[in-house]
């Protein structure tokens, strides 16, 4: 989930003593990744749809560590590969389905249809943004570019719904809206830096 190589390092090294617990429990790191996504997934739709939107953002960034505490596990039990960069990948896709799925429920239940069509180009737009990434890379190109990735995506959009718990007027419009935008700038980004690695 995070880019930054700091933040990795800093994250990594408090995960260090679960990861290592985990290990001599004999937990694997695919079961790490695949329980954090399904709770993700069931908090998302389950709290967004009825506005709990204090709940929901907490769990979901605890959940989220799961994203980070499978890939210190993994490189502790020298098992780290592509399989699991795989795996991790995948359901990564599925949460970020189901968060911004279940804003767009939540848009639909209250009627608000300017939110739902925000929360639908930033969801379209953060699967186009991976997509591209994963396609570059399948022609033999990179996509490591683009001002809107996951984490930052989901920061935003954690950080706007925990505020509109609190009663923060339009947060989360103007949060939805912006990721939707910037996602837009990704995938611009992305296809101008591949084209020009295929076409020089």
């Amino acid at each position: 989930m995070l880019n930054n190589a700091d933040a990795r390092k800093v994250v990594s090294a408090i995960l260090l003593p679960p990861a290592r617990l985990l290990i001599r429990l004999h937990v694997s790191p695919d079961a790490i990744t695949v329980l954090g996504t399904i709770a993700a997934v069931v908090t998302a739709l389950v709290c967004f749809p009825q506005g709990y939107f204090i709940a929901g953002p907490l769990l979901i960034t605890f959940f989220a560590l799961a994203d980070l505490l499978d890939g210190t596990m993994a490189r502790l039990a020298g098992t780290s590969g592509p399989w699991g960069n795989f795996l991790d990948a995948t359901l990564d896709r599925v949460a970020d389905g189901a968060i911004f799925g279940g804003l767009i429920w939540w848009a639909l239940n209250t009627g608000d249809v300017w939110i739902g069509v925000a929360a639908t180009l930033a969801l379209v737009t953060g699967q186009v943004t991976s997509y591209a990434k994963a396609r570059a890379e399948a022609v033999g190109a990179t996509a490591n570019v683009g001002i809107a990735e996951r984490a930052e995506r989901l920061i935003i959009v954690l950080l706007a719904t925990f505020l509109t718990g609190f009663g923060v007027p339009y947060v989360l419009p103007l949060a939805l809206w912006l990721i939707g935008i910037l996602g837009v700038i990704t995938v611009i980004q992305r296809i101008i830096h591949v084209r020009g690695q295929l076409l020089s």
